[in-house]
């Protein structure tokens, strides 16, 4: 039996990327999926590759930070399979932009896929898996949620602003015992044809240049990189398995304490002290209550 087995989970930006390994992840487990994206062949593809592994999935067209598709994509899950217990919620975009130069239109337009699409995701889901009985919110950040990076103002204010939106769901979802579990995951750059291509209005974390951001396909422009590369499928599996652990039941409640582990941490030998440390797929900022 898989870690999801029999569960439902909608997975937004699933078309390519992270998105789609955490989609096939989860129906690999067991799980029932809803590939949300605006690219349909992308996502159609994605769920043609889940069922040929006698999977269950369907897509749906959808821009995240429009409120009115959402009761949609809702009823249409539950018309399906009955049920949501699993929200993932990774659609996003990315603007290499410094904060003087970038428009207010960049701005916003960002905002509204990484903040406004991600409380339209909590704001659904929560009635839904209480209906369910409980349930995982997952909240796809980045490493740009965690530390400052030039360039990359605008993208880091949403990425941050999604993990302590989660701390406070996660909070709310306590407060009524509801079993809904809220964290997040922080992946480092990645490289997937979505980290590569254009941004569109719903990816799974692209990184694009605001000067090129409405290239067309294949017209790729100047790129630049938060950190070296940490490869295409090791990676995003890795961000995959993730997900699948945090969406399983036998997570319980989790709520690390980062300075208590930095005082129990072994420290390096001296030997190995002067040698780099290396690069993580991914850093979970775990915010988990049941």
């Amino acid at each position: 039996m898989g870690q999801v087995e029999g569960k439902v989970a909608i997975v937004t930006g699933g078309a390519s990327g992270i998105g789609a390994a955490c989609a096939t992840t989860l129906a690999r487990e067991g799980g029932k999926v809803v590939v949300t994206d605006l690219d349909d062949a992308g996502g159609q593809a994605v769920v043609e590759k889940i069922g040929g592994a006698d999977g269950e999935a369907f897509f749906l067209h959808q821009d995240v930070s429009i409120e009115e598709s959402w009761p949609g994509v809702i009823e249409a899950t539950n018309r399906r399979f009955g049920r949501l217990d699993i929200m993932m919620a990774n659609a996003g975009i990315g603007i290499l932009c410094k904060a003087v130069e970038m428009s207010l239109t960049d701005w916003r337009r960002q905002t509204a896929v990484n903040l406004d699409g991600v409380f339209l995701s909590v704001k659904y889901a929560v009635p839904a898996m209480r209906h369910s009985g409980g349930g995982s919110i997952i909240i796809m950040s980045s490493v740009a949620g965690l530390r400052g990076s030039a360039g990359l103002a605008g993208h880091c204010a949403t990425k941050g602003g999604v993990r302590l939106f989660a701390k406070a769901v996660a909070m709310e979802c306590a407060a009524q015992r509801d079993g809904i579990r809220v964290n997040t995951v922080h992946p480092g750059v990645i490289d997937t044809p979505i980290a590569a291509a254009p941004a569109v209005e719903a990816t799974a974390n692209a990184v694009t240049p605001a000067h090129n951001k409405k290239a067309p396909s294949g017209d790729t422009g100047p790129r630049r990189r938060l950190q070296p590369s940490l490869g295409s499928a090791q990676a995003t599996q890795k961000v995959g398995a993730a997900t699948v652990f945090f969406a399983a039941d036998r997570v319980g409640a989790i709520c690390p304490n980062p300075q208590r582990n930095q005082q129990q941490r072994s420290p390096r030998p001296e030997s190995e002290r002067h040698k780099p440390k290396p690069p993580c797929p991914l850093a979970a900022d775990l915010t988990l209550f049941r």
